[in-house]
């Protein structure tokens, strides 16, 4: 089905974009010749591209929802390539810039507003009360319309244990009383003065990539700071430099400063935790079941801060759509509609310990039910789960950020380098006629 000529040049411009970011889409064999689908005998084969090339766990999944579908329809079938997953954003430009891309995708949440914007992906156009208990950050809706869907997501906290916070008088968070910066701090500065760990937080600062927007600007946001101003998306100005972020930057490098965390932390910061080297880990949800095997019901996981304006973390994991190429793009729905079960929902959180993808799942998994001891993952990304900016900028917004955060913490002025990353962020919307669809 030929795009109209508009997507094709904003495929262009996503893709020249896209190449100067630290998530460097760059161009690359996409291993397909055809469309995204062809016709048979009478069955239609759509296919479907997914990052788990490599991880056996989730693609073993993917599998089995791809077989209960086929063995369930006589008119549509679908046929799964997996790629690695530092190659997959690339295999999915070079496809799209030839105009080759598959019916259906799985596309990393805070890519969607993109992938929509450049033409790669169609809303899905399914029924509303298909999603209607769906966690918010699982559903990739852009401009009011739902472009994706996850059957799960993730949620940072903070974990650490209780037999520690009781050693050091430290009052357990709850999420009705979260810690306040204050109380944090006086917990840090009890800990490292008992003179136990190195060094008493981890926040994770080995890290680098996606995982500095993920891992800190939910921190910035609750000190009141954001990405960008989300009211319209055209600027970063007051909410990348004002006042609020450069406290925020200020309260980071303190840490260092401080001598409450290394200004680079240990490669595995689970690892580190559970081998004692940490009192306290800023870490995800995927953390939990190594920490339970080693410290059992001493192991805590807490709600965030809240630095003045409510606790935050990231939102929205990976999640499936439809590519506006695709010539069945009724078969694709069906597809989607199918998959979205909250069977399989529930499956991928039994078997891989995620956050299951809405209610009615989370009540098919012992762990994550009303109750199971690992419930608070799925209030916390109920409660506290903050997207990040939904809109076409955003890997550019990402990078840009990444290379602030970088500035900042090896020693550069906070005000000059936010008001640089402001610059170059509205610029780069400008450029882009700002982002319109």
């Amino acid at each position: 089905m030929p795009i109209p000529h508009i997507r094709r040049s904003r495929r262009l411009i996503a893709t020249s974009l896209l190449a100067g970011t630290a998530l460097a889409f760059t161009a690359c064999s996409s291993g397909s010749s055809d469309s995204g689908a062809k016709t048979e005998d009478g069955v239609t084969t759509l296919k479907l591209w997914t990052h788990n090339g490599g991880n056996d766990e989730e693609l073993a999944l993917n599998k089995a929802v791809i077989k209960d579908f086929n063995a369930s329809s006589d008119e549509y079938k679908v046929e799964l390539q997996s790629f690695p997953q530092d190659s997959y954003n690339s295999a999915v430009t070079a496809a799209a810039s030839a105009e080759k891309l598959p019916c259906i995708m799985d596309i990393d949440g805070p890519n969607v507003a993109n992938w929509a914007w450049a033409g790669y992906l169609a809303p899905l156009d399914l029924p509303e009360k298909l999603f209607a208990n769906n966690l918010p950050s699982t559903l990739g809706k852009v401009d009011g319309e739902l472009y994706s869907f996850g059957h799960y997501d993730v949620a940072l906290n903070l974990m650490t244990r209780k037999s520690t916070l009781a050693k050091y008088g430290i009052r357990v968070p709850t999420m009705e009383e979260p810690w306040t910066a204050e109380e944090f701090d006086k917990a840090l500065a009890a800990i490292k003065k008992g003179g136990e760990y190195a060094y008493p937080l981890d926040l994770g600062t080995a890290g680098g990539d996606e995982w500095i927007p993920y891992g800190y600007s939910p921190i910035l946001q609750s000190f009141g700071g954001d990405l960008i101003d989300r009211d319209g998306y055209t600027s970063a100005e007051g909410a990348l430099n004002g006042p609020e972020a450069i406290e925020w930057a200020s309260w980071m490098t303190g840490l260092v400063d401080d001598g409450y965390i290394a200004r680079k932390s240990g490669a595995d910061s689970t690892l580190d935790f559970v081998n004692g080297k940490t009192a306290i880990v800023w870490s995800g949800s995927w953390a939990a079941g190594t920490a339970t095997e080693k410290y059992g019901e001493d192991v805590l996981f807490l709600p965030p801060v809240d630095f003045g304006e409510g606790p935050k973390i990231g939102g929205a994991s990976w999640q499936w759509g439809m590519s506006a190429d695709c010539p069945a793009q009724e078969g694709a729905r069906e597809f989607l509609e199918f998959s979205a079960q909250p069977k399989y929902q529930a499956m991928y959180a039994d078997k891989l310990s995620l956050i299951p993808a809405s209610e009615e799942a989370a009540a098919m998994v012992p762990e994550f039910k009303e109750g199971g001891k690992y419930r608070v993952f799925y209030d916390y990304a109920d409660q506290y789960a903050l997207a990040r900016p939904v809109t076409p900028a955003y890997p550019y917004i990402s990078s840009v950020f990444q290379k602030a955060y970088a500035d900042i913490m090896a020693g550069g002025d906070a005000q000059k380098i936010l008001d640089q990353a402001v610059s170059d962020i509205d610029t780069n919307i400008k450029q882009n006629g700002g982002y319109e669809y």
